[in-house]
């Protein structure tokens, strides 16, 4: 079975849509799945790579329309590669890869994994739903990371009968607790003068709510436990968050870490007291890093969007659940745990049980090589 997977960016861009399809991608070829991979470069030139494995085609790219990158040589290559696979299989939201598809996308088959709605951008949005209603309906089936966006998207409520939920997975293996990862953690919690640590990965985007959390991290209450944020990512936010931690008079108090390597990054995980993903919008669709979180057995507190993150993360559970823009809600949240030792572990224990049971890599490949053989069953589109 021959798969190539599209979308707007590829390994060694850092973002969570560019991070499952690299997992994807590479379980596929350890199942003997001819798994390939086209999307844009970060620059003008057209590429062709070998990454851990993985053909991945590159095109150069001319410029971004509302972190969408346009490449005209796409398109050539969409339809050139096209040809020589089963089955296409399109991640969205990328309204140039949508089109092309529609335009001259030949596979036999068509699958999508849906990964969430365009929220901000209200003017693309509005062209772009005419492109998205038609390419779901083309699609043979829909790949949807969680139950609960099926039913959410307006967009999904109408081909609900073409989606499988499939949860993302993580390798799981590589968030186990090694003497090299304890030591590691323990020089971070020193690093911070082993204070509570609050933790937060990710992109610093508009709908990341990071704003909302340096709010909470002003509350007296917050401050009187002496807890201290980590903050591992970067993104177009990034000054402009620091500029806000260094008017509150937070910088003694909040770290700005930038970019982390893998191992350090998963030795924090293993270090922090709690993981918070106070994300504000739809945008957030899963929030895999409290997937990663949890395999590590860390807490987490997220906020109720009305998708899947508290899905993943259950209120009492495996954390505690906030909501969304109430930096005074998510300020009582991170007291109530941070607070409450036995509670803690208990909550951590059961994320890390949840985080096995549900979220591995391995039962993600299973599903999608189902997924994939379903589809193979359905009528050709073209026929």
């Amino acid at each position: 079975m021959r798969i190539l997977q599209i979308y707007k960016d590829y390994a060694p861009v850092m973002g969570g849509i560019e991070n499952h399809i690299k997992v994807v991608a590479e379980s596929l070829r350890q199942h003997n799945v001819d798994a390939r991979v086209l999307v844009t470069n970060t620059t003008a030139q057209t590429v062709h790579q070998v990454i851990d494995g993985i053909a991945v085609t590159k095109t150069g790219r001319q410029l971004n329309i509302s972190s969408a990158p346009i490449s005209l040589g796409f398109y050539p290559w969409l339809y050139r590669l096209e040809k020589d696979v089963d089955i296409a299989h399109l991640h969205l939201p990328y309204p140039p890869g949508e089109l092309g598809q529609l335009l001259l996308g030949r596979s036999q088959r068509l699958v999508l994994t849906y990964h969430s709605d365009i929220v901000r951008q209200k003017v693309l949005g509005a062209l772009y739903a005419p492109f998205l209603h038609q390419v779901l309906r083309r699609a043979d089936l829909i790949a949807v990371s969680n139950p609960v966006y099926v039913q959410s998207s307006r967009f999904l409520q109408k081909v609900a009968d073409k989606c499988r939920v499939i949860p993302f997975g993580i390798d799981l293996a590589r968030f186990a607790i090694t003497p090299q990862i304890r030591k590691r953690a323990a020089e971070i919690q020193h690093m911070f003068g082993n204070r509570p640590l609050l933790l937060f990965v990710g992109r610093l985007r508009h709908y990341k709510g990071v704003n909302v959390l340096l709010e909470a991290m002003r509350s007296a209450a917050v401050q009187q436990l002496n807890a201290h944020l980590l903050i591992i990512g970067i993104g177009p936010l990034y000054e402009p968050l620091q500029q806000q931690a260094a008017a509150a008079g937070l910088l003694e108090r909040v770290t700005f870490g930038g970019e982390w390597s893998d191992e350090d990054k998963i030795a924090a995980y293993h270090a922090a007291d709690l993981f918070v993903l106070p994300s504000v919008n739809r945008a957030e669709t899963l929030g895999i890093v409290q997937i990663e979180a949890m395999a590590c057995g860390t807490p987490v507190i997220s906020t109720e969007l009305g998708t899947g993150t508290s899905w993943v993360n259950q209120h009492q559970q495996t954390g505690l659940v906030a909501p969304p823009n109430d930096a005074a809600a998510l300020a009582q949240a991170i007291v109530d745990l941070l607070g409450n030792v036995e509670r803690r572990r208990q909550m951590g224990q059961a994320a890390q049980r949840r985080a096995h049971a549900l979220f591995s890599k391995e039962a993600m490949t299973r599903q999608l090589i189902e997924l994939y053989h379903e589809a193979m069953q359905n009528k050709r589109r073209n026929s």
